[in-house]
């Protein structure tokens, strides 16, 4: 396959134990549909949700190296980071740095998620303990009665 980019011939790499083909010229890099994901799970806990991939989804301006169609572009998890994909879903393109990006940006989303998750358990926790073990609800109850 060549780059979509600078025409060179894409060489076969193993990263992380997954198998891209990566440009020798401005590294970019092809994963196949699956791989993206597999990339992802390289640094992302399996029981937090990743949570929507693909916004602002727009023309590209390159094909997809395996059925030449024009790709389409979209910005990566709501970020500005605009990662080009095969409509029919043969897979993503790369360009340069973009894949480190990506690591980056998972593992920021996990610190926040996990933040998350333990600002929602004190905060149940602070309103179990004031209200003596009673509900929101349970409370709101008494307060009419």
């Amino acid at each position: 396959m060549d780059c979509p980019r600078d025409k060179s011939t894409l060489e076969t790499k193993n990263e992380r134990g997954i198998e891209i083909d990566q440009c020798p010229s401005c590294n970019g890099k092809w994963l196949d549909q699956h791989e993206l994901d597999l990339l992802e799970d390289t640094v992302f806990i399996a029981e937090l949700k990743k949570g929507t991939r693909m916004y602002a989804i727009r023309e590209s301006d390159i094909s997809c190296l395996k059925c030449n169609e024009q790709m389409a572009t979209f910005n990566y998890r709501a970020y500005n980071l605009p990662i080009d994909y095969c409509t029919d879903q043969h897979g993503f393109w790369l360009d340069g740095g973009e894949d480190k990006e990506i690591l980056s940006l998972m593992k920021k989303r996990i610190g926040d998620l996990k933040r998350s998750r333990s600002a929602e358990s004190a905060w149940n926790d602070n309103l179990l303990g004031v209200a003596g073990g009673k509900s929101i609800f349970d409370r709101i109850k008494d307060f009419f009665r």
